[in-house]
């Protein structure tokens, strides 16, 4: 079901990546992106698989949950790998069947693509949503941006919306669930039959979908004013954000698998 979506939720604890600064998790996960994409052969595919697992155990969340994350992108990660399978050519035949030929090659990178994809989900979300309340992430991407309120953007506001849209995906994907469940309990079907009727069975989810979503969002405005809520001028904050001495060695970490990225690219090349 839909509720087992672990998108945009936060699970307090108190392991090593829960404690690193906020602005540095941005940071890092920018920089982990750029190490995943970096990657070209299963040899550099070993050192991130080998750094996203470090993170995991460090963080201490459950393998259940990290697998959970990977559920909303199961049929992109079908999808892709299907495409790469049939579309990409080569120098080996695997096989060859009417119109239709497979190559290695086109297998390789196809497990390829579907590695990248996992390593990106269940990286950044181990790094950043997983392990960082919505108000550290609103702090920091405020501080990060800071530079930019001097030329007037509003950089608050935008890291209160960001926070807010975070904050409310688990709550949405409640929400559908239940609206599902009751559209099911009263017959309907939105398993079977074809891509327009499967189309149409979704109206009746997404107009009380939005109806909950606005009422919400109304009621969560009105919390603010009732709060005297007006934007980031003259707040202060209880927590004050600090780097201590492991934001810097794990970024230190980071900057390592990046260059063994880098070294084994160069040396291997890519070996498809």
């Amino acid at each position: 079901m839909l509720k087992d979506i672990t998108l945009g939720q936060f699970f307090p604890g108190k392991s090593v990546i829960h404690k690193l600064d906020p602005r540095v998790k941005i940071i890092l996960t920018f920089f982990y992106i750029a190490i995943v994409f970096s990657a070209d052969n299963f040899f550099s595919f070993g050192v991130v698989a080998v750094l996203a697992v470090s993170m995991i155990l460090l963080s201490k969340i459950s393998l259940v949950t990290i697998l959970k994350s990977l559920k909303p992108i199961i049929f992109i990660m079908v999808f892709t790998a299907v495409m790469n399978i049939f579309w990409t050519t080569g120098e080996t035949e695997i096989f060859s069947f009417w119109k239709i030929t497979v190559y290695k090659e086109g297998v390789l990178f196809a497990v390829m693509m579907i590695l990248r994809l996992v390593l990106l989900i269940t990286g950044t979300f181990v790094i950043l949503t997983y392990t960082t309340s919505p108000v550290a992430l609103t702090d920091a991407v405020e501080r990060l941006t800071y530079p930019l309120s001097k030329i007037g953007v509003p950089t608050h506001e935008f890291a209160m919306m960001m926070s807010i849209a975070l904050r409310f995906i688990p709550t949405l994907i409640e929400e559908t669930d239940k609206i599902m469940c009751a559209q099911k309990a009263r017959g309907a079907n939105f398993e079977t039959g074809s891509v327009i009727k499967r189309a149409k069975a979704l109206i009746p989810i997404l107009i009380p979908l939005f109806i909950s979503s606005f009422r919400r969002a109304d009621e969560l405005a009105n919390a603010m004013e009732c709060r005297l809520y007006s934007g980031g001028k003259g707040r202060t904050r209880l927590k004050v954000l600090k780097l201590s001495a492991s934001d810097f060695v794990v970024c230190s970490v980071f900057v390592l698998a990046f260059a063994a990225v880098i070294t084994i690219n160069f040396f291997t090349g890519n070996m498809i």
